[in-house]
């Protein structure tokens, strides 16, 4: 192995120990995960989901919108609900592989938990599903 290629290995490694004890994770340590599970769990829970659509035109943005509205919008325990299309504002570091955004804050885990099998929510899948072609989602912890 090269020595540039050891170095770079070892300044991974060390970067790699120092984030692990900056965030007090032992990885794979199960009380560890479930104590962080458990703060986590109390805390607001980020969810965006980003829509690409099969055939995207105004009328499938319109649509999907429409659908987020009628199906997703004023469910328990959420916070904050909006929809929207992809901006035409360009940036290099903007990521542009969708057609529709959707955000919603839970209360918790466990708001996201009940909506995640509320009938509306399965409605708007049943529905709106046929619309897109790619579907991601990005959960995270609101501090």
């Amino acid at each position: 192995m090269s020595t540039k290629l050891f170095g770079l290995f070892t300044i991974l490694a060390v970067a790699l120990a120092v984030a692990a004890a900056a965030f007090h994770f032992t990885p794979g340590d199960p009380a560890v995960m479930a104590a962080d599970s458990a703060k986590s769990a109390e805390k607001p829970l980020a969810h965006i989901v980003f829509f690409t659509l099969a055939e995207p035109n105004d009328a499938n943005r319109e649509k999907l919108v429409a659908g987020c509205k009628k199906y997703l919008d004023k469910h328990e325990n959420v916070v904050h609900f909006s929809v929207g299309t992809l901006s035409d504002y360009k940036r290099e570091v903007n990521d542009r592989d969708y057609d529709v955004a959707l955000h919603l804050v839970f209360a918790n885990t466990a708001a996201h938990d009940v909506y995640q099998d509320h009938p509306r929510h399965q409605e708007f899948i049943k529905e709106c599903k046929g619309l897109w072609k790619k579907v991601r989602v990005f959960d995270s912890v609101v501090q």
